[in-house]
């Protein structure tokens, strides 16, 4: 297996392998790019890599080293998660060992605590926050990589989510950075490089991960997931070019009855039925900010189909190609409606979202803004800050 197991990311997987041939590895990377399409998957075979003693550019999944690094026992290789915990001495050491040697058996696997708070139930959501807070780089962090290597080539650490350390714990850690102990190399790994500090980035070899193409997405689960042809190619489009999203929605039948509730949420939108409406909302809302997110994400894609349809008719490559009669229902019934515009308040929708507004709040300004857009009305945002809104209020 070793690098064969990342999907595509060729680019990525060359300029490593030379960094480990020429003997040039650089003692920090950043692996960036969305979610799901090989960052974790690269970071893990680099790390196997670096301590194959057979091998040049890649671990030779035969030797105990190897054996050891792919069942994430080895005791020079660190992988670090943010968690919800507040402190250390609370975290389940049971549960995030479970996580961590979950990335040994499929890299691509969700083994984050938003994502996935539970491993046991896939379909449980939570609103609570990730961070990695200062005690937690002190103790998994800086402490294992100042000590001694014990049986490795190098001393490895594998951060998962960078972006989420908190000020003073990535104060802590840049630290560490700028004066790194001799064989030791970082890999972090996050999908906002600009929330990281800017004095990490700039001691950070940069790489960038693209989103993955639907055909390689759709081969990817046949070959490794023994999922059906037509069910590959449906849930290889609903992805946006993540893998790792590809397999969250074949193990979670919450997220695809999701969709039925978009087609509900749209209809009470556009009636604006309050019965009808206020049930959907409080539905969405029951399940969680991160299940609120996914579930616009679903919209939007639901909107694409709206879009290729309108210009192709009976030839577009839905991803929905299930509720294909429901899409040309919407088209037919409602030629006016701005889909573009519709597109906008989602997209502002899941911004707000982002930013922990209130999801009833979001949820009923969306419905509202797209009640006017599905009726060819001017598209007006769905937030204004204060001081414009006193601007504009009548004297």
């Amino acid at each position: 297996m070793a690098w064969s197991s990342v999907l595509d990311q060729e680019r990525v997987v060359q300029t490593l392998r030379r960094a480990l041939t020429q003997e040039r590895v650089a003692h920090a990377y950043l692996l960036h790019g969305p979610d799901g399409v090989g960052k974790r998957a690269v970071a893990y075979e680099m790390a196997r890599a670096l301590q194959c003693p057979e091998q040049a550019d890649e671990a030779c999944d035969a030797c105990p080293t190897c054996r050891k690094t792919q069942r994430m026992v080895h005791p020079d290789v660190h992988v670090n998660l943010p968690h919800p915990w507040s402190q250390e001495k609370d975290r389940d050491e049971e549960d995030m060992g479970k996580r961590i040697r979950r990335l040994g058996d499929n890299p691509y696997a969700a083994i984050d605590y938003v994502r996935r708070p539970s491993l046991a139930d896939p379909s449980e959501t939570s609103n609570q926050q990730v961070y990695y807070r200062i005690d937690q780089v002190r103790q998994d962090i800086i402490q294992p990589m100042s000590l001694a290597r014990g049986e490795g080539a190098y001393k490895v650490n594998v951060l998962i989510d960078a972006e989420k350390m908190r000020e003073e714990a990535a104060n802590t850690f840049l630290k560490l950075l700028e004066e790194p102990p001799p064989q030791t190399v970082f890999l972090l790994t996050t999908n906002r490089p600009e929330q990281l500090l800017p004095t990490i980035l700039s001691r950070c070899q940069q790489l960038r991960f693209d989103p993955l193409l639907p055909e390689t997405i759709e081969q990817a689960l046949v070959d490794r997931e023994n999922m059906a042809p037509d069910e590959a190619s449906m849930l290889s489009r609903m992805a946006d070019g993540s893998y790792s999203r590809a397999l969250e929605l074949a193990e979670n039948d919450a997220l695809m009855t999701s969709r039925e509730l978009v087609l509900d949420y749209f209809r009470a939108a556009y009636t604006q039925k309050v019965e009808s409406l206020d049930s959907c909302i409080q539905e969405l809302k029951s399940q969680g900010r991160e299940r609120v997110k996914s579930v616009l994400r679903l919209m939007l894609r639901w909107m694409r189909d709206l879009l290729l349809y309108r210009t192709m008719g009976e030839e577009a490559p839905l991803v929905n190609v299930d509720q294909k009669e429901a899409v040309a229902r919407f088209c037919n019934n409602l030629p006016d409606a701005d889909l573009e515009g519709m597109v906008t308040l989602v997209e502002e929708a899941m911004e707000l979202a982002e930013r922990n507004v209130r999801v009833a709040l979001v949820l009923t300004a969306l419905a509202q803004g797209l009640a006017r857009a599905m009726r060819g009305q001017e598209v007006e945002s769905l937030y204004v800050p204060l001081s414009e809104a006193e601007r504009l209020a009548p004297a």
